[in-house]
């Protein structure tokens, strides 16, 4: 498939022949990663993952509770998509209101690895990830509350970028965790990453978690020469699958080589990282999804006996399983009696976790860390939901603190043939050194695809 950089250099006749060849590709691959094929405008065509507005669309965050609803207005990165000569083209599978890991809790049913259409493509940017690995979108945005940009291009052998928390507007961003979200590229390669983070970076006076900061334009001067310290963390590593082990020393061997320091260096156990996640998510859950209630916009009942028949039936029949789950779970730690003991006490972990990763970037530059703890599970794997939770162990902590992290392909496991990635982290709106660090990184393993 082209790039990102190559497609930028094309003529609109051309463009118009990559786009139905991307569909073409998509209505025949049989993996479920475009559920629409919407047009946006000429330009180079972007995937999006369905829980990003474009007006006239029909935006649904793979929930049945919001078929019908049509987006009145543009999102800020579609606005910046089409001032860069790009367009939004397709809608991407993902899981329902981007709650799950692996793209099985969608209403258009799961999306299918490329590599194994036996395994998910992982979540909840399953669709995004999917579509770019197979050749169905040059690239694709996605959003990461927890890690679900990071882990699905991990899973499917693509380059996935989370931007520091802040730097990319969430205005036209369906809200699964404010303080978490945040909208960032699945593309082929590192450059192709950083050229389309270049593009919808930048203050949005309109978000009002938007950072005051000029984003400075990182793809132009990527440095894979730049000399760096990297921090592995012992621990995290102890606790994956011997696969992903061998990937990490692998990834380590390769930075030495190119001219980079290791050191290493512990974090606390990732089951606080969990508990701490699963408590600030679910209870921002809680209070985003309120507004789904059958009135303003979005899926109604029929024939509601009153008011709280109609709140509780069409929440009822539109919410599935797992975005339940966390709603009550979200409920329960904000209730009276539980607000402290549960949601405060998270907060304060947040700041010690972010204390741990402070004081390891007073000496690294960068931290190397495994993405997931294993390679992509088969369809229907995670059918206890704490499994699933623990699967983003390795990626939540960068949310809590709002880091940026760009997961890059570095082997594939010799016994399933399925892609390892690993993820490289730096500190916050340092998005230069983390893709000089990425850029080196992907020149020494030279992944095959």
């Amino acid at each position: 498939m082209i790039t990102l950089k190559e497609a930028l250099s094309k003529g609109p006749e051309e463009l118009v022949e990559i786009r139905q060849e991307l569909q073409k590709r998509a209505e025949s691959g049989g993996l479920n990663a475009v559920i629409s094929f919407d047009e946006g405008g000429e330009g180079v065509p972007i995937l999006l993952k369905d829980n990003i507005q474009v007006k006239g669309w029909s935006v649904t965050c793979g929930s049945k509770i919001l078929q019908g609803y049509v987006a009145p207005y543009d999102a800020t990165v579609v606005e910046k998509l089409r001032a860069a000569g790009m367009a939004p083209f397709g809608r991407a599978n993902m899981d329902e209101f981007a709650m799950g890991s692996t793209t099985e809790s969608s209403i258009y049913g799961p999306t299918l690895n490329p590599h194994d259409t036996g395994r998910v493509p992982g979540g909840s940017s399953g669709g995004s990830a999917a579509a770019v690995a197979a050749g169905e979108a040059i690239a694709a945005l996605g959003s990461d509350t927890g890690g679900s940009i990071r882990q699905p291009a991990a899973y499917c052998g693509v380059v996935g970028f989370k931007p520091t928390y802040g730097r990319v507007s969430r205005y036209g961003l369906a809200a699964y965790a404010s303080s978490l979200d945040q909208i960032g590229p699945i593309t082929q390669n590192v450059e192709d990453a950083a050229i389309l983070y270049d593009v919808i970076a930048g203050h949005d006076p309109r978000d009002s978690t938007s950072a005051e900061l000029e984003a400075e334009p990182v793809a132009p001067g990527i440095d894979p020469d730049r000399s760096l310290t990297v921090a592995v963390i012992d621990n995290y590593v102890a606790e994956a699958s011997p696969a992903v082990q061998r990937a990490h020393e692998e990834a380590v061997k390769a930075l030495e080589a190119q001219g980079h320091r290791i050191v290493h260096k512990e974090l606390s156990n990732t089951k606080y990282d969990i508990a701490t996640y699963y408590i600030v998510a679910t209870a921002e859950a809680a209070t985003n999804l309120a507004r789904y209630d059958g009135v303003r916009y979005g899926r109604r009942c029929e024939d509601p006996k009153n008011l709280e028949d109609l709140y509780f039936r069409t929440r009822s029949e539109g919410f599935g399983d797992e975005v339940k789950r966390r709603i009550l779970l979200g409920n329960f730690v904000l209730s009276s009696g539980y607000y402290d003991a549960y949601y405060l006490k998270a907060q304060k972990v947040r700041h010690l976790i972010r204390g741990e990763f402070d004081r390891v970037f007073e000496e690294a530059d960068l931290i190397l860390s495994p993405v997931a703890p294993s390679v992509a599970p088969k369809l229907g794997a995670f059918s206890d939901p704490l499994e699933m939770y623990k699967s983003d162990m390795y990626t939540i902590a960068v949310n809590l603190i709002g880091l940026p992290g760009l997961s890059l392909p570095i082997m594939k496991d010799a016994e399933t043939g399925m892609p390892i990635g690993l993820q490289l982290l730096a500190r916050a709106f340092d998005e230069r050194t983390l893709f000089d660090g990425a850029a080196s990184l992907e020149r020494a393993v030279n992944y095959s695809k």
